[in-house]
């Protein structure tokens, strides 16, 4: 199984992610140049192969119309902006304010002229339906798109939260949204590019203290960032600063499926992608490709003996078993004390279920005991192809890991064909193996 891990000792950011990445390509220039081809209004990307604590690595730089945007506390935390009337009103008073007063001292002013300029322009705003529109003319794969859009959604769902607004009424920053959006265009095409199996992530560290944003000073993680991060193993610590980013967070709970160490995997390639920030540790996220030879999952094994159940309550107990999401039910038959018949109730299921589980098997058998074991299921990758042949379309079930492959049709597919043609299954079975 072909494993992604993305190692987030000092937290993630978009630009980050994107550097890491590129370093597992072997001509890291090149893509670059494809990103600058997509035409994001008013985007370069820069990159940058430079090191860090004497280590190699990447650095990405986004210039928006020439500007490269330093300050991702402020974008990135602030990534939106909540229109209210009266903020409106009271921008255009102090910008007027400020007109004036640049009136009458302009020479001694000219440089404050100039950053006013910039301050005008980074608090123009745009709609999630703007970026949409732009998204749409950026010439990659449908799926990317889709995934960049999937990731941008998310930003406005976590602005929306932390400000008690729609999703409708969240605006992003103009300059702030056109270096998120090639942060995660970027990263979205990598990952797509790469086609991992699976995308792993370490616990994410978000820093600590706090940070300036356009709505004032906030805490570290700023309120986007932790509504991201709902559900996603994260950690502070003594480093100082903002180092998950809402960008980063969204990227990350989109694409990752599970969190924890590095899984057992021979890896093929490192890439570091290094931060704009110094710290006094190397400021990276470091990505890992490689195969997992065994992949596996920790399941929850659940076993108890009943001799006091009919074989038609039990039955019904399975079945509500399979619509909690257990994995496998059987039961094994035994002989209990007093010598009396009986039956082992055995139960998998995933471990998320556990409760789940235990309620069912009370609720809908007799027993007053259950017994838990913690397992490692391995299993073989599946996948499913649907063959046309002169009964219709059959569906194959594939199997394949561990040096084996294995192909069998659709039961419930065979069981249609004998049936209507009146033959036995094996039959069935000879006929489309011949075909």
């Amino acid at each position: 199984m072909k494993t992604l891990y993305l190692e987030c000792q000092m937290g993630a950011a978009g630009d980050m992610l994107t550097a890491a990445l590129l370093e597992l390509f072997d001509n890291p220039q090149e893509v670059v140049d494809t990103f600058n081809k997509w035409g994001i209004p008013g985007v370069e990307y820069h990159l940058e192969c430079t090191e860090s604590h004497g280590i190699r690595g990447t650095r990405m730089h986004v210039h928006v119309n020439g500007v490269e945007e330093h300050s991702h506390d402020v974008l990135d935390c602030a990534h939106a902006h909540v229109h209210h009337e009266h903020e409106h009103h009271e921008h255009e008073h102090h910008e007027h304010e400020h007109h004036e007063h640049e009136h009458h001292e302009h020479e001694h002013h000219e440089h404050e002229h100039h950053e006013h300029e910039h301050h005008e322009h980074a608090h123009c705003h745009t709609s999630l339906a703007d970026i949409h529109a732009i998204v749409d003319k950026i010439s990659v794969e449908p799926e990317v798109r889709a995934d960049i859009m999937s990731v941008y959604k998310l930003l406005a769902e976590a602005e929306s939260a932390a400000h008690g607004v729609t999703v409708e009424e969240v605006h992003f920053h103009e300059v702030g949204s056109m270096d998120a959006v090639a942060d995660i265009a970027a990263v979205c095409y990598l990952l797509h590019q790469l086609h991992p199996d699976e995308i792993v992530s370490s616990p994410i560290h978000v820093g600590s203290g706090h940070v300036h944003c356009a709505h004032g000073v906030l805490p570290v993680p700023a309120p986007a960032t932790a509504w991201l991060l709902r559900g996603i193993p994260c950690y502070g610590g003594d480093v100082r600063g903002e180092l998950c980013t809402p960008t980063g967070a969204a990227l990350i709970r989109h694409f990752a499926i599970s969190y924890g160490p590095m899984p057992e995997m021979r890896i093929a390639k490192i890439g570091y992608g290094l931060g704009q920030k110094s710290f006094e540790c190397l400021n990276c996220v470091r990505a890992f490709i490689g195969q997992c030879d065994e992949p596996s999952e920790k399941i929850v094994e659940f076993s108890c003996n009943i001799d006091d159940v009919t074989p038609e309550s039990l039955a019904f107990a399975q079945a509500r078993l399979f619509e909690a999401g257990a994995l496998e039910v059987y039961t094994t038959s035994v002989t209990m004390k007093k010598s009396r018949s009986g039956f082992v109730l055995t139960v998998h299921a995933p471990l998320s279920l556990k409760v789940q589980m235990l309620e069912t098997i009370f609720k809908h058998t007799t027993t007053i005991g259950i017994r838990e074991t913690i397992c490692h299921r391995y299993r073989l990758e599946r996948q499913m192809e649907t063959r046309t042949t002169r009964y219709g379309d059959v569906r194959l079930k594939i199997s394949r890991g561990y040096g084996v492959e294995r192909r069998k049709f659709e039961y419930e597919d065979m069981a249609r064909i004998a049936r209507e043609q009146n033959i036995s299954l094996e039959d069935v079975k000879t006929i489309l193996e011949g075909d």
